[in-house]
This record gives structure tokens, C-alpha cells and sequence, in this order.
């Protein structure tokens, strides 16, 4: 990198703080406002003995409220989450994937349109085409991302197809034992989704997970289907997979690796260098309405170093969902700005240590 492009990047990494900075003062005034905020934050905010919105300036204040618990989206009334300036908007809630006990819930109103319809913009027009539609070959029932990937058709011009598809069922048959059972549960859902490639040659853009990719692509060739691009998440995209769905998965069309869950949203990857043959996986959430930090998982005050690892820290700030200092169950290595997007990122994400002997992770 040239002097004048890491200035040019040092400036942008700038900007985009005082953005964050801006975002979070006003997201602390709607959600601590009794006229706009929610049941849970404004009886949350009655028991300190400071008023946020005259206390947090910017994100680095964000401390002053504490890490935002795991428990308190298990269970309801899932109501104390719906902001009062938005109690009269239809409500949707989704749910996390259950692997780790109690299901999460999120209120959604249309953060997961706004969500999809800004990842849309990353994607490429060639692979990607406008009126084309979609197969969603993913986690379906009560998650986001089978509607979100039916507004993200929608938005581009084109129609989705999905598939029935229960997670948690796989997981309960692993967790048992029965893994002749969850692959032929497996082969059902593959099935279904041949079934929609040989009957719909308008599809020519998928989502699925690197395991259902894998077993689709033992059945049929998806260049020769008619796929232009494949958008791909879950927990076992690293670069062995990356590399294997490039050279021999997919060769010749466009992979695009995400990252996204219930409560976040959609984070984007860096772009691959072809000319690198850079595999490694760096994702950047969709600043400033999420955000990472990659901290010591033994006192998550401190951001590691560059290229150290850390467990993800995860901040939400939209209009509907206020989630500060999450301890996500991922861990990974910190990511250093880009061009792109000028914030921290993490690279090789993967299941948070301490927690691969008791999550399950099925069809992901």
C-alpha cells in the first residue's frame, strides 16, 4: 500500500467513526426516549443511576450500559422489545437457531428488508442478474433469513423458491445418534431442491450452506442447471471450503461467502483476489447498524490486537433493535479495515471454542 492510499483509508476509517459515533448517539435517543423506546430499555435505564442520553456520546460509551445478555431475548413478553413509537406496525419475530437452549426471539418490523436490500447492492449484476430468480435452499420455519431471501429476489426483480426445512430436527438427530436418519433427511431436502432446478429454469441465483452445496452439487452440475451465483453462509464456511466450492464446486460461478444471524443481520466478505488466491474469509458488518469487535475472551473490555484471535463482540443499533456489547458465540481473528468498508472486520470465523463440545451445528 502506497503512503497516499493508507492516508486515503486512514481518512476514511475517520469518517466512518464520527458516522458510528452520530448513529449511536441518535439510536441511545430514540431507544431511552419514553415516547420512542421500549418496555425493556426504559426499565432497564430507570434502574442506573445516569440518563444514557445525556451520558454516551458515542460508541465507545456504549460500556456504560454493560454487555447486553443472552437470556433476555429467551422467553417473553416478546412485546417489551417493540419500541412505542412503532407498537402499531405490523410485528414479526424471529427466532435464533435453538442450538444452545431456549431459542432467542428478535421483533422485526423492516430491518430485514433494509438489511438484504443493502447487501443487493454488493452484488454483481452478471452473477447476480435482475429478474432472475432465486432457489433458497436453507433454514426455513421460524428465522429470517427464508423471508429475507425472498425480499432479496423480490428486490432484484425476480421470484424465490424454497424448500421445508427444519434445522433443529437434523440437530436432534445428531445429537442421538442417528446420523443414517439425518442423511436421509439430508437427501429429502436435496431432493426437493433438484425438484426445483429441472421444473424452474428462470432460478439462476442460490442461497444455501456450505454442507447443503456440497450435496447438491453430488447430484447436478449448477452451471449446467443454469446457476450465475451462489450466496453461501454458515458456520463451516472457512477457506478449505472456500477454496474447495471455487475450484471444485463451483468453478465459474460466483461465489459469494456471507455471514448473518438473527440479530445482526448480513455481514459482507471481503472481495476475492483472484490474482491472490487468497481463500481466507474476512467478513465486515453493515456499519453503522452493527458492528464487530474482536475481543479477549477473558476480559472483553479489551479489543485484541490486528490478526490475534478474539471472541466476537456484537453491537445492533437500528430503530428497532438496540443490542449493545453481545458476546456472540463465534470467535475469530480481527480484521483490519479495507477500502470497502473502512471498519474492523474478522477473518475465519468459526464456532467459539469453549462451545464446540455442546453446539451442534446440523445443516450449517
Amino acid at each position: 500500500m502506497t503512503a497516499a492510499a493508507g492516508a486515503d483509508l486512514a481518512s476514511r476509517v475517520s469518517e466512518a467513526r464520527i458516522r458510528l459515533d452520530e448513529h449511536v448517539r441518535e439510536m441511545v435517543a430514540w431507544h431511552f426516549n419514553p415516547e420512542t423506546g421500549c418496555d425493556f430499555w426504559l426499565e432497564y435505564a430507570a434502574k442506573l443511576d445516569f440518563d444514557p442520553r445525556e451520558r454516551i456520546s458515542g460508541y465507545d460509551d456504549l460500556k456504560l450500559l454493560g454487555h447486553f445478555e443472552d437470556e433476555w431475548l429467551r422467553g417473553g413478553p416478546v412485546r417489551r422489545w417493540v419500541p412505542r413509537a412503532l407498537q402499531d406496525s405490523p410485528i414479526m419475530v424471529f427466532e435464533t437457531g435453538g442450538s444452545t437452549g431456549l431459542p432467542k426471539s428478535r421483533i422485526n418490523i423492516d430491518d430485514y428488508r433494509i438489511d438484504y436490500e443493502m447487501f443487493s447492492e454488493t452484488l454483481s449484476t452478471e452473477s447476480f442478474p435482475p429478474g432472475s430468480d432465486w432457489l433458497m435452499l436453507g433454514p426455513t420455519g421460524p428465522r429470517r433469513l427464508r423471508l429475507a431471501i425472498e425480499h432479496l429476489a423480490q428486490h432484484r426483480g425476480g421470484i424465490s423458491f424454497h424448500v421445508d426445512l427444519d434445522p433443529r430436527w437434523v440437530s436432534k438427530l445428531l445429537k442421538n445418534g442417528k446420523r443414517h436418519e439425518a442423511e436421509a433427511y439430508k437427501e429429502h431436502v436435496i431432493d426437493q431442491g433438484l425438484k426445483i432446478l429441472r421444473g424452474h429454469p428462470g432460478v439462476q441465483c442460490l442461497f444455501t450452506t456450505p454442507k447443503l452445496l456440497e450435496a447438491l452439487c453430488e447430484k447436478v452440475d449448477l452451471v449446467r442447471a443454469g446457476i450465475r451465483g451462489i450466496f453461501c453462509g454458515g458456520t463451516e464456511m472457512n477457506a478449505q471450503f472456500h477454496r474447495f466450492a471455487r475450484e471444485e464446486l463451483v468453478p465459474g460461478i460466483d461465489f459469494v461467502p456471507t455471514y448473518g444471524n438473527t440479530l445482526m443481520g448480513l455481514a459482507c466478505s471481503r472481495p476475492f483476489d483472484e490474482a491472490q488466491k487468497d481463500y481466507t474469509i474476512s467478513y465486515y458488518a453493515p456499519h453503522p447498524r452493527a458492528i464487530f469487535d474482536i475481543v479477549d475472551p477473558d476480559d472483553p473490555t479489551r479489543t485484541v490486537e490486528y490478526g490475534a484471535t478474539g471472541r466476537v463482540m456484537l453491537t445492533t443499533l437500528t430503530r428497532e433493535f438496540f443490542m449493545p456489547r453481545f458476546l456472540e458465540r463465534d470467535e475469530g481473528e480481527r480484521a483490519e479495515p479495507i477500502d470497502l468498508y473502512p471498519w474492523d472486520g474478522v477473518s475465519n470465523l468459526r464456532l467459539f471454542a469453549p462451545l464446540g463440545q455442546t453446539v451442534t451445528v446440523g445443516v450449517y
